[in-house]
């Protein structure tokens, strides 16, 4: 599933008052904890490489909030791989707290101006504030459109984060000056769709948040002085902070620290929870916990799920080969409950990125270079290939064809560790219409039986594919079926912005153009 591409991640970390040292940074003074943020956003690369950004609060300097951002990864970035140039970096921008950001674009161009965090500024402090973004509104268009009917009004970007940055704008022009949690109160009556927000403004006021349905994922932990929140529980473990006591924010809920004082508040109801279950699926780090549920376990119990409904005989020349590297987990399981050897038949070239970066028209001559088949490995074999998911199966049809003629398997025999995607996702994840869907070709609307599972294996140029059926997704996670979002393979949307653009993708379907269906409204 390496072709599909991934919305964003955020994070957060502050300095509480006082002179203590805290014990997960005794390297660095309170003013200096913003050096933490690199580390941090490496470890949440995995939901975005095309740009990565921070903003650092220091009451001592004249930029009280000031913001460094790029084009391309972490290391790049942050110029970690140049000692003297990334010291330079951190010492311009120290501060006592700081928000960072890693970007893939489901929303808007692929230039600088997009990159996060987006501050805007202001004379007034309490006004001048900057903020990163994880998800994204299914509504956007219509909020765009409300916005725009005032000719007075411009927008400079087409994406939702300006909406936002306007939205939260607006709320602070009145003079009623009102408190972070009031504007997250205000703001989130009009916004449908996930977000998760990292807010900081040059009073050195911060604010985490999480949409009312959870969709996307945010995690926090305090320890004495120091508090940090992020969108997987991987960079805050591997900050120094006990398993214990790293939680997920519970939707509808945000953390403030105003005038140094914590606090976690509910800013408004939870209709219903609706966690994206492709987080635990693929797009986390295997590493991660999220809602008290373990990544690596959900995966391991998915690759079990596909033991269970195998139905292939087995023999001593049938391997199990998973698609590097997130479909390891499943795989290994799947191969242990069949008896069966798992190899890693196809090695991964780290050095060539995710797939899920690149545009469409250089996927296959990615794929080509990033995946090496094994002939050692695979000459002879029955293989049984696991996959996270087939999306648009332009990565399917390159590894199924590479591992047959370069790897010399004798038979090909498709697993995927996933219901077929049939549905668009409105909510962070870039496969927003139905047209550059693999499966829909072939159901057509209709139930996945064995004779569609055929017609696809032999359009992937396969022996055999199949699928999981949807019942196994809940129980892999381990949350209930109405406590996910599962849109994307039951055609069944939480929100109701969300429903409307599935109506508006379905009509849309067979559209030439490439437009994502919410840039499609009106």
């Amino acid at each position: 599933m390496s072709e599909l591409h991934h919305e964003c991640g955020v994070a957060a970390i502050y300095h509480l008052p006082g002179r203590e040292v805290s014990p997960l940074c005794p390297e660095q003074g309170p003013d200096e904890v913003s050096r933490l943020m690199p580390r941090m956003l490496l470890d949440i690369q995995n939901r975005g490489q095309l740009s990565a950004g921070m903003t650092t609060f220091h009451p001592d300097r004249n930029q009280l909030i000031e913001t460094y951002k790029e084009l391309g990864g972490v290391s790049e970035v942050f110029r970690l791989s140049h000692r003297e140039k990334s010291e330079a970096l951190m010492r311009r921008y120290a501060g006592r707290a700081a928000i960072g950001h890693v970007r893939y674009a489901t929303c808007g161009a692929e230039d600088r101006n997009y990159a996060q965090p987006f501050e805007r500024s202001h004379v007034q402090k309490h006004k001048w504030f900057s903020f990163g973004f994880n998800g994204q509104l299914a509504n956007y268009q219509e909020l765009r459109e409300l916005l725009l009917a005032d000719d007075d009004n411009h927008l400079a970007r087409d994406t939702d984060t300006e909406i936002i940055m306007h939205a939260i704008g607006r709320e602070l022009s009145s003079n009623a000056r009102p408190t972070l949690l009031e504007i997250m109160r205000s703001v989130s009556r009009r916004f449908d769709g996930a977000y998760c927000l990292s807010l900081l403004n040059a009073l050195g006021d911060m604010l985490v948040a999480r949409d009312p349905w959870g969709l996307r994922p945010l995690c926090w932990a305090k320890e004495g002085l120091l508090f940090a929140a992020a969108s997987e529980s991987v960079a805050l473990l591997n900050l120094g902070f006990s398993a214990d006591n790293i939680q997920s924010l519970e939707p509808g809920h945000c953390i403030t620290i105003i005038n140094g004082k914590f606090e976690l508040q509910r800013f408004a109801p939870t209709p219903s929870r609706a966690h994206c279950f492709f987080e635990w699926i693929y797009f986390a780090n295997v590493a991660s916990t999220m809602d008290d549920r373990s990544v690596y376990l959900s995966r391991k119990r998915l690759g079990e799920e596909l033991a269970r409904l195998e139905t292939l005989t087995v023999d001593a020349d049938t391997i199990v080969v998973p698609v590097p590297d997130t479909s390891k987990a499943a795989a290994d399981a799947m191969a242990f409950k069949l008896g069966v050897p798992s190899h890693e038949g196809l090695i991964r070239n780290r050095y060539t990125g995710r797939t899920f970066i690149e545009g469409s028209s250089n996927r296959r001559r990615k794929v080509e270079t990033k995946y090496t088949p094994l002939r050692e490995v695979l000459d002879g074999k029955r293989v049984l290939l696991v996959e996270d998911s087939i999306v648009r199966s332009t990565t399917m049809q390159v590894l199924v064809n590479r591992i047959r003629e370069l790897g010399g398997a004798k038979e090909i025999h498709v697993r995927v560790a996933c219901p077929p995607i049939i549905a668009p996702c409105f909510y962070g994840i870039d496969m927003s219409t139905v047209g550059e869907l693999f499966a829909p070709q072939f159901m057509h609307g209709g139930p996945l039986t064995d004779e569609v599972q055929a017609r696809m294996a032999k359009q992937l140029g396969a022996d055999s594919l199949r699928y999981l059926p949807v019942e196994s997704i809940a129980r892999a996670v381990g949350f209930e079926s109405d406590e996910l979002c599962q849109a994307c393979i039951t055609a069944e949307y939480p929100t109701p912005a969300g429903q409307r653009l599935y109506r508006i993708a379905l009509d849309n379907a067979g559209c030439d153009g490439g437009a994502r269906t919410y840039e499609r409204v009106g």
